[in-house]
């Protein structure tokens, strides 16, 4: 691993008699409920950490989710509730310089499950406000994540997107992370970049996986001992229709088994596989999802219903202690939307061991393939 040369120092660099304690300051685009702020908040390597400085996203529900479980009230001012197209980053700058960025830029128009309307849809140019904080803050590193089917047709939008990473300052690691073999019981996938000032002599490694081999990852072990009285554990409803049918699906099993009876078979032309799926106890689940109608929220392995809002937050790895505020829904939405908080710290504490100059094992980038080259 290539290391520092000499330490970078900044305003957030303390020196004692005995050691030295680098302290990034962590700014965050489309902040979502915490899940990449909670992460950065438990990151932790001898002499290294990262402290909140500011985060904004346009959601109400999600800025108020993020303010009272990584700041401390629900209403930091350091947490600004606004739409990213029409917000002025001197609002941002006011609130403080900043060491690391993040953007988990919106994954609508890549998604797997939408329209995949890429950079022509309302989501796909997102991403640009992420590439013009790099150009405003200049922080030492940074990491942006989207979805893995941004990685269609070729990869030619992460191209576009690598480029313009690259043009801001920054050299660029890409890798496709299976959230699942990083620890978390949940088949997540996700492109994620994380990106290293380009004047700064540090170089960032893809952590290796394999040190969570022996990890329990299965949604038995995930959904066990949850106290009736944890918060966002409502219990759902389910129609008896929905009860009947799920009796007829075994566990990992979806609405479309051979044997559905007539009455209970829903006739649609496309067949996703999530519909009414229910989960397989020994297994990771599959993907927690933010929105969808009916047959989408998913089901119990045994009992006959859909999971509640807390067994889905435990399968993205937020502790029973945090808590997401606002309706039912926009819980669900909020909870769909997160990056497991227990997978990001990995890749956190990977760029805190970078910057200190501390090996660790790794694996090759995934999609360095697609990086431009000069």
């Amino acid at each position: 691993m290539t290391t520092i040369v000499e330490p970078h120092a900044s305003p957030t660099t303390t020196v004692g008699q005995e050691s030295s304690t680098r302290t990034f300051r962590f700014g965050e685009l489309f902040s979502g409920p915490g899940g990449l702020g909670l992460a950065a908040k438990r990151a932790s390597r001898p002499g290294q950490r990262i402290v909140h400085q500011w985060a904004t996203d346009y959601d109400a529900d999600t800025c108020r989710t993020y303010s009272y479980n990584v700041c401390g009230t629900q209403d930091d001012p350091s947490v600004v509730n606004a739409d990213i197209r029409t917000l002025d980053y001197d609002v941002l700058a006011e609130l403080g310089d900043i060491d690391g960025l993040a953007f988990g830029f919106p994954c609508n128009d890549f998604s797997a499950v939408g329209e995949r309307k890429g950079f022509d849809g309302e989501f796909g140019p997102l991403y640009t406000y992420g590439v013009e904080a790099l150009r405003r803050f200049q922080p030492d590193w940074f990491l942006a994540e989207n979805v893995g089917g941004i990685r269609a047709n070729g990869g030619a939008a992460l191209k576009r997107i690598f480029k313009d990473m690259q043009d801001a300052g920054y050299r660029i690691y890409p890798h496709y992370y299976h959230f699942e073999d990083y620890g978390v019981p949940q088949a997540r996938h996700r492109m994620i970049v994380v990106g290293i000032r380009s004047d700064l002599n540090v170089e960032f490694e893809v952590p290796d996986p394999k040190r969570f081999a022996d990890v329990d990852v299965t949604a038995r072990t995930a959904l066990a001992n949850i106290d009736p009285d944890a918060p966002n554990q409502e219990a759902t409803r389910q129609s008896e229709v929905v009860v009947e049918r799920l009796g007829h699906i075994p566990p990992g099993g979806n609405a479309w088994i051979g044997d559905m009876p007539e009455h209970l078979q829903i006739k649609t032309k496309t067949r996703l596989s999530s519909i009414y799926r229910r989960l397989d106890p020994d297994k990771p689940a599959y993907t927690v999802t933010g929105s969808g109608g009916g047959g989408t929220h998913i089901y119990h392995w045994s009992e006959p219903r859909a999971l509640t809002n807390r067994e889905r937050a435990r399968l993205q790895t937020f502790p029973d202690t945090f808590e997401f505020l606002g309706s039912k829904e926009s819980v669900r939405k909020q909870i769909g939307m997160a990056v497991p908080p227990q997978g990001a710290q990995v890749i956190f504490e990977a760029i805190l061991d970078s910057f200190a100059g501390e090996p660790y094992s790794s694996v090759d980038p995934s999609l360095a393939d697609l990086i431009p080259q000069d």
